[in-house]
């Protein structure tokens, strides 16, 4: 019986096939560089990955993942699931495809938008997502130097009910072995 090759110096089964390497979450470059991806916040990105991971080919569009499921995997809260999920559509990064429903205990299904929905071509819709601008700030006030009022300079620093403060006198220093107060 001949000796098996080994792939890349890795150990392989019977088949020629690798062992020990187990599935994989394949992420493309154009997909993680985007802005909807970038923006995301860390518990979404969880959630996001924790979706995607349920991916197996030809499943996309029931993924199956409650809010409950997910807090215990994640090691989030349901109401940070909830908005992660909130998050995840606005961005265009997951779809429902159906919303669970409390009574009879179902889970709303989901699909990733990176990969193709029942045979359909993915929609890809987090690439056309873009950050909200920033409302442009209008100048206010007049056109003086700030600097100038920076410090009050029209303002009576004196005390306020018209007594004289005494000047302040210098504590005396006295070193811990100098043998005062002995």
């Amino acid at each position: 019986m001949a000796r098996r090759r080994r792939k890349l110096g890795r150990p392989v089964n019977q088949k020629g096939r690798s062992k020990g390497e187990g599935q994989y979450c394949q992420l493309s470059y154009d997909f993680l560089h985007s802005a909807a991806w970038r923006s995301l916040s860390g518990a979404a990105c969880k959630v996001f990955l924790e979706l995607r991971t349920r991916f197996h080919g030809a499943n996309n569009g029931r993924l199956i993942l409650s809010l409950e499921e997910a807090a215990g995997l994640l090691g989030i809260g349901k109401a940070t699931v909830q908005r992660s999920l909130e998050e995840l559509q606005e961005k265009g990064l997951v779809i429902r495809t159906r919303r669970g429903q409390w009574y009879g205990r179902i889970a709303s299904t989901w699909a990733t938008t990176d990969k193709s929905i029942n045979g359909d071509s993915a929609p890809q819709a987090w690439k056309a997502w873009r950050p909200p601008q920033a409302p442009q700030k209008t100048k206010r006030g007049s056109g003086m130097d700030p600097s100038a009022n920076a410090t009050g300079s029209g303002m009576d620093r004196g005390p306020s009910n018209g007594s004289v403060s005494e000047p302040v006198r210098p504590l005396r220093l006295v070193s811990i072995g100098s043998g005062m107060g002995r």
